[in-house]
């Protein structure tokens, strides 16, 4: 792994500003997931992190939702707002900042950036036609409907007829430049697929898009006419600039952008792809600010292989399944058995049977006899050996000494399962050395140095193993470190963790000493699955 000081380097990074018309669901759940992952990772290397999540509170599905309660908007968002809250912190995620759109300070900056659009001459008033999708806050071209004038995303839902005058974003004057800069920066959308998808589409021809809404009353007014609100797409976007304002700060574009802009990476579902890949560059553009550096719009899940809907009665509740299995298994799952930017499915056989594989089996089970051979073969829970001893042909380190820079190269592509496979594959590698080296017939024949040898490797393997899936699964990890007698910051130590694996003159080299192991403890316990009723 190439490491350098990069202590004055920031990394940025964005889930959507999810809706609120109702609580989080498994879809909301898995991309802030892969976010945390992506953050702690840059951690690991070093980056001064800010991990941004929050709420997309203005609009009228939100405004219709809360009369439907008879509750005022805001108190309706004020009452689903903790529930996006409670799931982050249950799935262990560690985010900065958390934005809310109704935040008076993101008022100040949304006026600040119309202003720069309008005197650019980016927007002006015309009259707008066409089929709106309330759910989607879009409007949709009729060749994208579906049978009976649904909408193609929320399939149960009718588009509703608009004709009203409201302002408009000249996204049409910006074709040429959204085409040279996707040319020149192929990595700004992705995956490929999505990067096609969105050339596709502009290809086609752009048309200007409203950004105002005439009888609405729940958003900010548009500020050269306060009879009319701002779009929700054009306030909401702008939430990720208000969440990098410092606490303290006034909230003026200059100070929200003097750190952490541009946004190294927008995560998001491939169902808001538009917004984020087309119209928000588009925005940026006018208003002369530098463009995020990319944008990757992962796919959709299913249940069973059936899309989950509360009509279908087979929705997942995220919280409930953290209960029953925690958060690391979650966090694992989705991230290991889902190739990300592609749909993937939940199955709750496959979720049990993937878990006590690689968690309870492999991992776990490497652990506790590893640890339980060193307490019985190692007097004082020591290992001695020399640098010379662990051979450059030993398979094990063989495989660790490459591991770092290829798991690296595969969280830098958010490529989670292509990093949990290659980890995986090194605790396989080491059950199996266990199994042909047979250090208990070793200790047997009196060869104490081979014993400690075998030990030592595949302590370390451990070792190397839990500190590189310390993005995806924090808490095994910690665990696995704590049994290891470590005690570690896995935001900090990825240069005494990692730089010099398999060797014992390393800080962090396993056994190079003598050190308190803990009593082996089951770091996943095996998952029984469900008796039928």
């Amino acid at each position: 792994m190439n490491l350098v000081d990069k202590k004055d380097q920031t990394f940025a990074l964005t889930t959507p500003l999810y809706y609120v018309n109702d609580v989080p669901h498994i879809g909301s759940a898995y991309t802030t997931i892969a976010a945390d992952v992506v953050a702690r990772f840059q951690r690991l290397m070093g980056h001064r992190v800010l991990l941004i999540t929050g709420t997309d509170e203005h609009g009228q599905k939100i405004q219709r939702s809360a009369e439907t309660l008879g509750k005022a908007p805001q108190e309706f968002c004020d009452a689903i707002v903790p529930s996006f809250m409670h799931l982050w912190e249950v799935l262990n995620i560690q985010y900065d900042r958390f934005s809310r759109t109704t935040d008076v300070r993101h008022e100040a900056i949304v006026k600040e950036f119309f202003g720069r659009v309008w005197e650019k001459g980016d927007i002006y008033q015309g009259q707008q036609k066409g089929w709106y999708c309330v759910a989607c806050e879009e409007f949709k071209e009729e060749r994208e409907l579906l049978d009976g004038n649904r909408c193609p995303i929320h399939t149960n839902k009718q588009v509703e007829w608009r004709d009203e005058q409201n302002y408009f974003f000249r996204l049409s004057k910006y074709q040429k430049q959204l085409e040279e800069f996707y040319q020149s920066h192929p990595e700004y959308i992705q995956p490929e697929s999505r990067r096609n998808e969105v050339l596709s589409f502009v290809s086609r021809g752009l048309q200007d898009f409203s950004i105002s809404r005439i009888n609405l009353d729940w958003g900010f007014p548009v500020p050269t006419d306060p009879k009319q609100t701002l779009y929700v797409w054009f306030d909401a976007l702008l939430g990720y600039v208000t969440a990098l304002l410092e606490p303290d700060a006034e909230p003026t574009l200059a100070n929200a952008l003097a750190t952490w802009w541009p946004i190294n990476l927008h995560l998001i579902g491939k169902d808001i792809l538009r917004f984020h890949a087309v119209y928000w560059p588009a925005m940026l553009m006018s208003a002369d600010l530098p463009l995020p550096k990319r944008v990757f719009g992962h796919g959709f899940l299913t249940k069973d292989g059936q899309k989950m809907g509360k009509a279908l009665g087979n929705t997942l509740d995220p919280i409930a399944l953290v209960q029953s299995y925690g958060s690391d298994a979650v966090r694992y799952y989705f991230l290991k058995e889902i190739e990300f930017g592609k749909d993937g499915d939940f199955n709750e056989s496959r979720f049990i049977n993937v878990l006590n594989a690689d968690l309870a089996n492999d991992l776990g089970n490497l652990l506790n006899r590893s640890l339980n051979m060193v307490k019985k073969y190692c007097a004082g829970n020591e290992v001695s050996i020399s640098d010379e001893s662990v051979s450059a042909e030993n398979p094990l380190k063989r495989i660790g000494l490459s591991l770092g820079e290829q798991v690296q190269q595969a969280y830098e592509a958010l490529a989670f399962n292509q990093a949990c496979e290659a980890i995986l594959s090194l605790v396989q590698a080491s059950n199996k050395f266990i199994d042909d080296q047979a250090p208990w017939s070793l200790y047997k024949q009196g060869q104490q140095q081979e014993v400690e040898k075998v030990l030592y490797v595949v302590l370390e393997s451990v070792r190397l193993s839990a500190y590189l899936l310390s993005p995806v699964i924090p808490n095994i990890s910690s665990d696995i470190y704590q049994q290891l007698g470590f005690g570690i910051n896995f935001n900090e130590q990825i240069k005494t963790a990692i730089a010099a694996p398999f060797s014992i003159h390393s800080k962090w080299g396993v056994l190079s000493k003598k050190q308190q192991l803990g009593n082996p403890q089951p770091i996943f316990k095996r998952i029984e699955p469900p008796k039928n009723d």
